[in-house]
């Protein structure tokens, strides 16, 4: 697997007007490439921003993110004019689109954990995360750390005890990290493209389908950890349109949530 990746030649591939991003850079270790690229006031739609190493990734609710080496760290900058500020929280799903669709490349069985989880081969462990960020402006950073080689032992489990794993873990084949970026880039940019060209529509742009198709949320039984210590334990019923997830709580009452840490229990 390469140790480091070229920048020029990722540009080449990638950056107008050879491909659809406006500006593109590596750096070999930073803080968080999300914060990066959220304070580039002056960055242009669809500006990439890669680490091979995050040294203080975030997660959800302002979580550290393990950020080893060996890992792929992505952050892009999008400004998708003409989308309604309500549909901005689908690009963090989109996201998740394109990590399974780079995980199966590699002959990984993926899964979705609503909203930020890649769930990687039979035992489902967390191999990616994504955390979409929403600036002063508008404009939308998404964020997603691959794990692409074996890990540590001592890296922790995820919050709700999912247990990390690997493309390398998980058995994949051609884990060259350069290669593995391209794919991951240009997956994101046909699904983001398709959803922005229908004005953020998630049913018109046929990427509500095809979350549903990979989601391993809905039909579980799950657990949602809301803000102020609430929480819904119930089933998964489905993702609406507007990226809301829908649980059946245990009193039967059907409650829909925007934001809020799943804890799968079992399949319903």
């Amino acid at each position: 697997m390469a140790t480091a990746l070229d920048a020029e030649a990722l540009r080449a591939r990638l950056v107008a007007p050879n491909g659809p991003y406006a500006a593109l850079d590596v750096v070999e270790s930073t803080p968080s490439t999300n914060a990066d690229l959220a304070a580039a006031t002056d960055a242009a739609d669809r500006t990439v921003l890669i680490a091979l190493e995050q040294t203080a990734g975030q997660g959800r609710r302002g979580r550290g993110w393990s950020s080893p080496v060996g890992g792929l760290y992505v952050s892009v900058l999008f400004k998708p004019a003409g989308v309604r500020p309500d549909r901005l929280p689908w690009l963090n799903l989109i996201a998740g689109l394109a990590l399974v669709r780079v995980a199966q490349s590699v002959g990984v069985e993926a899964s979705l954990k609503w909203p930020n989880d890649l769930l990687l081969g039979a035992e489902s462990g967390k191999g990616a995360g994504i955390l979409s960020e929403i600036t002063a402006d508008g404009s939308v950073v998404v964020g997603m750390g691959l794990n692409v080689a074996k890990l540590p032992a001592d890296v922790q489990p995820a919050p709700g005890g999912l247990v990390p794993t690997s493309l390398e873990d998980a058995g994949a084949d051609g884990l060259d990290r350069e290669e593995l970026a391209f794919r991951l880039l240009v997956e994101l940019a046909g699904l983001e493209g398709v959803w922005r060209k229908n004005g953020g529509d998630a049913v018109e742009s046929g990427l509500l389908e095809e979350y549903l198709e990979h989601s391993a949320t809905v039909g579980a039984q799950v657990r949602v950890e809301l803000a102020g210590g609430l929480e819904v334990i119930g089933v998964a019923q489905r993702v609406e349109a507007d990226g809301t997830l829908v649980v059946r709580g245990t009193d039967g009452v059907e409650h829909g949530v925007s934001a809020g840490d799943v804890v799968h229990l079992r399949s319903a």
